[in-house]
């Protein structure tokens, strides 16, 4: 098979420094796939009849020019200034100068953005000790809703390629992805008959006779658990199964990790049957956050069932604390995390539609563990945003189409509970239906 040719691009910096290597290596290799080369050398850079960028303070009137905020250069977390600057009607940030390719630099917002550097320094939080969404400077500039990161490393492409017409990138292919949490296998089933038993006198205390019904048809074996809905599932995405990825809890119970206990025949079973034709990840329990060695435990759990490495997670709750969550699972041999993104509106939390590698900050490095943003989640749009089946549907397809802009991925987040078609959740289907048909037809465009 014939090498794929890259194109070579130069680029000079007053000091080559891990924070600079990350954001080209991430902006070129990986979104371009352009194959970006370093120096510090004025005479090497002037002499160089590559495509070529100078990052720096001043022109050297030669390649194209930004001027290089200092953000990329420092080693400490230290509170930013954000001015803002309007280019294209995007309200961006980190300004230039006159004569830079750009009115704002592309390189130090990227970073800034991808490693959430924000969340470093924030201090306010919502009643789970999460970043608050509205915190975000995507959401209050108002781009949350674009992948902007990706479009950004567009218009760099852009602006090379007028002054350096054999700059070519690469052309990427549109993804999705469809991930399911499984908090709670089943809502009657299994279940430790303890509990049960509270649930029923708290269903009769309470009033709700529709409850003890659907207990009792579901016990007599009637009619199927609601929350099984895992047959509906792997039915729908036959034949598409590499798209599917399933997050098990496994945790011991407590306030907010109420799952069958992993000791449950039925519930290992489910788990090795899944995992035996899709991805299977591990959901931690919202207690490991506190107890890393809670984690520890799971996740041995876990590999006992499906007998083999789990290497991908998603928190509960969608916990994340910077850098300690990521620190965490990198001990515990977590290369792949899909925490990343918004809990109560839809979009991008990154700026970005593209995996990318965690930079911890703390540490001024980049790791080994990927992170894969998604843009969308049941809960948020029913709960939080509180859109019925069709507006749902319309927000997924309008996400759904800026991923496809920049061809990039686009990674929802589901539970096996939304998908019972009844009660509150009545009509969901359709809307995780929908992703399924238009992913495919992205993908085959």
């Amino acid at each position: 098979m014939e090498k794929t040719q890259h194109t070579k691009l130069l680029i000079f910096v007053p000091e080559i420094t891990p924070r600079v290597e990350y954001t080209f290596e991430f902006i070129f290799n990986t979104i371009l796939g352009v194959e970006p080369g370093f120096t510090s050398d004025q005479n090497e850079f002037l002499q160089s009849n590559l495509p070529k960028i100078n990052y720096s303070p001043a022109s050297l009137s030669s390649g194209i020019f930004l001027k290089a905020h200092s953000l990329l250069f420092e080693k400490t977390i230290s509170k930013q200034e954000i001015t803002e600057v309007e280019f294209l009607q995007f309200r961006l940030f980190f300004p230039s100068s006159d004569d830079s390719f750009l009115p704002f630099d592309p390189f130090a917002c990227i970073f800034y953005l991808i490693t959430r550097y924000e969340e470093y320094l924030s201090v306010g939080t919502d009643e789970y000790e999460r970043f608050t969404d509205s915190e975000n400077i995507l959401y209050q500039l108002g781009l949350h809703e674009k992948p902007i990161v990706d479009q950004i490393a567009y218009w760099i492409s852009e602006k090379i390629t007028d002054q350096f017409p054999e700059f070519k990138v690469r052309k990427r292919n549109f993804q999705f992805l469809t991930t399911i949490d499984i908090d709670n296998a089943w809502a009657f089933k299994n279940k430790n008959p303890i509990v049960s038993f509270g649930a029923v006198l708290k269903a009769i205390f309470h009033g709700r006779a529709d409850e003890l019904k659907q207990r009792l048809i579901v016990f007599l074996g009637i009619r199927k658990d609601p929350y099984d809905t895992y047959k509906y599932i792997l039915e729908t995405y036959k034949g598409l199964l590499n798209h599917i990825h399933f997050f098990f809890l496994i945790g011991d119970r407590n306030q907010y990790d109420k799952n069958i206990s992993h000791k449950k025949k039925p519930f290992r079973e489910l788990i090795a049957s899944i995992s035996s034709v899709c991805e299977v990840g591990i959901h931690p329990s919202y207690a490991s956050n506190y107890k890393p060695w809670m984690f520890e435990k799971e996740k041995e759990r876990l590999e006992d069932i499906i007998q083999r490495p789990i290497t991908r997670s998603r928190q509960h709750y969608l916990k994340l604390q910077f850098p300690k969550t990521y620190q965490n699972l990198q001990k515990m041999g977590i290369t792949e995390d899909f925490t990343m993104g918004f809990a109560r509106i839809a979009g991008f939390r990154a700026g970005t539609c593209t995996p990318f590698p965690f930079f911890d900050l703390s540490r001024n490095r980049s790791t080994e563990l990927m992170i894969h943003p998604f843009q969308v989640m049941d809960v948020t749009l029913k709960n939080y945003m509180h859109l019925d089946p069709e507006k749902a549907g319309q927000l997924i397809e309008k996400l759904m189409l800026e991923v496809k802009k920049v061809d990039g991925t686009f990674i929802s987040l589901w539970h096996n509970e939304s998908l019972k078609d009844s009660g509150q959740w009545l009509g969901w289907r359709i809307v995780f239906e929908q992703i399924l048909e238009t992913g495919t037809k992205y993908e085959n465009e």
